[in-house]
């Protein structure tokens, strides 16, 4: 009878434990992480008798969890990936509707700009056209100044998601470092706590939408988590931190420091995965090249819009004036050069020598007086080294790449010379978008009549007839005091097979350097193009100017006739110049990547570049998202059908349980009835 007591009192304590199981499972039907649990039982020693052993019940043997580690590894890495991408498709939405949108592109402003400028070109003199092309060319400098001051502000919530992030991770570190200490006290006595296990993975999980992680598990029941290249966020019961603070070489972007005690390491550049992740690789990969790109744009509508007025005359006759700002300006120059922390005092400029080979990247420049040469730079987009051209005494480095082409910049070392160990970051075009300004106010100044003119001798006896004259070379600026001694020249025509222009009456200072015999070739009867250089020199002290100059020449001169080459004095019913502008609107100035030696773009498809590559980059990041959409929840799904609660299970388990635990209540009660009996025949 005793036996049969104790045999009870198993059942019942084991069925108790079973229905205490199944009531925590249900409890925890909608706890994050929580994994089911399920009691393993098994019959106790049994007691031998004369006739055999006979049992002595049941006890708990187990409590496990339905858990998988390769499922819940699954998770964790879907997790990571699908926030990654999740947070990269958040932003660059943002941008590829700010640059594609009809609104707030660049694209409407610059074809107002050439519209105003082609409806100047049709009437040179009309004030009210003029004032409609300074009005536009006003809101063009506006809109690349809004398009910069977003991706600005865009850059700036980037910086304070990375702080938020990294506050998150902490805690989350924080957190995980705790249970670990907790389980390992637990573990000692040779049991699992199921419950910390279970809260442990879930802040782990939770990590992973944060940050890639990296478990390690440990012999004491602890995990390492790692993030990185291996760097040690969690070890036992410690956590190191992740801040998020402004960078050595341009502070206006956050990096990120792996902090251990006082040690810090830079880990922007190898961390991967989770919302961290994405809004770094969105950061360096999209929003950077971006903002270069619409910087190269700004730099090259100024420059060539400004190089084109300089080389024609306003209404008073005079050179023209910039209408854009001057992007050479000293306070500007500097920007571009940014020192990284620690540095000595010097601050070297970047002038821009040449729009049209200007790439997207950004540039490091490294000085160690020890090595030849002592400067080095690095273009950060392909990690190229560059070729420096040290032009010392003048403390000016020239740019090139290992196929000798120019990166369209140089720098200016200015005083103090940079020290050994000296770094510097190098942003051609980063801000030329928001520095870009209209600065000429007076309609009559813009420069739309060309300087010079031709006309044939009204005494001539042949046919010949000479186009007007158009300079082809970059002339920054040209000057009125150069342009005024080219005064008159004469070209004189000798009959032959070919026939000769000879040039005579040039002015004192003024020569003709191409072609060097001085003199030019024409086919009778043809539509010839000449092309010469006349080279000025005036001033005091003396300088030189150079005008290359192409015209047309046909029909059929007779020896003796002449035609004349001389400085316009009005440019009032000159369009010929503000033809030129109106032509820069499809003219190739704007170079393809800085690894092409081709002929380069127009403004609009450079813009469409940068249009169709961010609109590239936001559909691939839609297909991510979705592709990571779906893993994570088959992945989910995989882990929740081993681990979840199924309340239908858990209701069935509950009435089996309790069916056991009844059964067992009647065991003792028949124990009782006997031992009850068995006293009685005593009385």
């Amino acid at each position: 009878m005793a036996d049969l007591l104790n045999i009870g009192l198993s059942g019942l304590r084991v069925s108790q434990s079973q229905l205490t199981i199944t009531g925590h499972n249900i409890a925890n039907v909608n706890t994050p992480g929580f994994s089911r649990q399920s009691a393993t039982q098994a019959t106790t020693l049994p007691q031998f008798s004369g006739s055999g052993y006979i049992g002595s019940g049941v006890a708990l043997t187990d409590i496990r969890r339905s858990y998988s580690e390769f499922l819940t590894t699954q998770l964790r890495n879907t997790t990571s990936l699908s926030s990654d991408v999740g947070a990269y498709k958040s932003q660059i939405d943002q941008l590829d509707s700010l640059l594609s949108g009809t609104t707030t592109g660049v694209t409407p402003s610059l074809k107002s700009f050439f519209a105003a400028l082609q409806t100047a070109a049709e009437d040179p003199a009309n004030i009210p056209a003029r004032d409609l092309v300074l009005s536009e060319a006003d809101g063009l400098a506006r809109r690349f100044n809004t398009i910069h001051d977003r991706l600005s502000a865009q850059n700036d919530s980037l910086n304070k998601q990375l702080s938020a992030v990294s506050d998150q991770v902490n805690r989350l570190a924080g957190s995980i470092a705790s249970l670990n200490d907790s389980i390992a006290v637990a573990a000692a006595n040779g049991q699992t706590p199921n419950d910390l296990l279970d809260a442990r993975e879930e802040a782990i999980r939770q990590l992973s939408t944060y940050v890639g992680v990296s478990v390690v598990p440990q012999s004491d029941g602890t995990q390492s988590i790692f993030v990185g290249t291996g760097q040690p966020l969690v070890v036992g019961s410690s956590a190191n931190r992740l801040e998020a603070v402004p960078g050595k070489g341009d502070p206006s972007r956050f990096e990120i420091e792996f902090v251990s005690g006082d040690s810090r390491q830079g880990v922007t550049t190898l961390l991967s995965g989770g919302e961290l992740g994405g809004l770094i690789r969105y950061r360096s990969e999209t929003l950077d090249s971006a903002m270069n790109s619409l910087g190269r744009l700004a730099l090259a509508v100024s420059d060539q819009v400004n190089t084109q007025l300089g080389q024609g005359l306003d209404l008073k006759g005079q050179v023209g004036a910039a209408l854009f700002g001057d992007f050479n300006d000293p306070a500007l120059a500097a920007l571009r050069v940014k020192a990284f922390s620690g540095n000595s005092n010097a601050q070297p400029a970047m002038n821009i020598t040449d729009t049209s080979l200007l790439g997207t990247s950004d540039y490091q420049m490294d000085y160690d007086a020890s090595a030849t040469p002592p400067y080095k730079v690095r273009r950060l987009s392909d990690n190229q080294q560059m070729v420096v051209t040290d032009s010392t005494p003048s403390g000016t480095l020239s740019i090139t790449d290992g196929d000798g082409r120019s990166q369209g910049f140089q720098i200016s070392l200015g005083t103090p010379a940079p020290t050994t160990g000296d770094r510097f970051l190098l942003q051609p075009t980063r801000s030329a978008s928001k520095d870009i300004a209209a600065v000429l106010d007076q309609a009559d100044q813009l420069a739309f009549a060309s300087p010079l003119h031709s006309e044939a001798n009204v005494q001539n006896k042949g046919t010949g007839s000479i186009g007007q004259p158009s300079i082809d070379n970059v002339l920054q600026p040209m000057s009125q005091e150069h342009l005024a001694a080219i005064s008159s020249i004469t070209l004189n025509y000798t009959a032959g097979t070919p026939g000769t222009l000879s040039f005579s009456g040039l002015p004192a200072g003024v020569t003709i350097t191409q072609p060097t015999s001085g003199n030019l070739s024409v086919n009778p009867g043809q539509t010839n193009e000449l092309s010469y250089t006349v080279s000025v020199t005036t001033g005091t002290p003396a300088t030189t100017q150079e005008y290359q100059i192409t015209q047309s020449f046909s029909g059929r001169a007779e020896t003796g006739d002449s035609f004349s080459l001389a400085v316009s004095t009005s440019g009032v019913s000159d369009n010929r110049n503000a033809l030129k502008l109106v032509d820069l609107q499809s003219k190739a100035t704007v170079a393809v990547d800085a690894l092409s030696s081709g002929s380069g773009m127009s403004f609009s498809d450079g813009y469409g570049q940068l249009v169709e590559r961010v609109g590239t980059l936001t559909a691939q990041a839609r297909v991510d998202s979705e592709a990571s959409t779906a893993i994570l929840k088959q992945a989910t799904d995989n882990r929740d059908s081993l681990s979840a609660v199924s309340l239908d299970e858990e209701a069935a388990n509950l009435i089996k349980f309790e069916q056991y635990y009844n059964a067992s209540s009647q065991v003792i009660q028949v124990a009782r009835s006997l031992f009850d009996t068995l006293m009685s025949t005593f009385r």
